[in-house]
């Protein structure tokens, strides 16, 4: 079990990101997963090098400048970690989970339109995160 894992049956979560009926997406695809970890890695070297700026007794606005390049590049990884759910949830919405089944064009459209709406909310509380 992930540490996003924290709700009794596994359901995935993120705080008070989930649907009612689906747990939270993880990233299924592995060039996605790469891109993020190298990112990651990139800004784990940027803070190993902020603190040996530290240690050396830099001046305070070279670290600082430092502080926010890793900021934004942690930022801009979240972004593309958000992206990537997006992209995912609403292909498993509306392609996986029949929302585009037989039927009449406007319950097809309304039932498009909650899954689209329900993405979106997951989506806007992950952004949130960033503030």
């Amino acid at each position: 079990m992930s540490a996003a894992d924290s709700r009794p049956g596994g359901r995935a979560t993120m705080g008070a990101l989930h649907c009612e009926n689906l747990p939270m997406s993880e990233l299924a695809d592995e060039k996605t997963r790469t891109d993020l970890l190298n990112r990651l890695k990139r800004a784990e070297g940027q803070l190993r090098g902020i603190q040996r700026m530290i240690e050396e007794n830099q001046p305070c606005l070279d670290i600082a400048t430092q502080m926010a390049a890793v900021r934004k590049a942690l930022d801009s990884t979240y972004v593309r970690m958000t992206v990537c759910f997006m992209q995912q949830e609403l292909q498993a919405r509306l392609h996986g989970s029949g929302a585009v089944a037989a039927g009449t064009a406007a319950k097809t459209d309304e039932a498009i339109d909650g899954h689209i709406e329900e993405v979106l909310e997951d989506v806007q509380a992950l952004l949130s995160k960033l503030r």
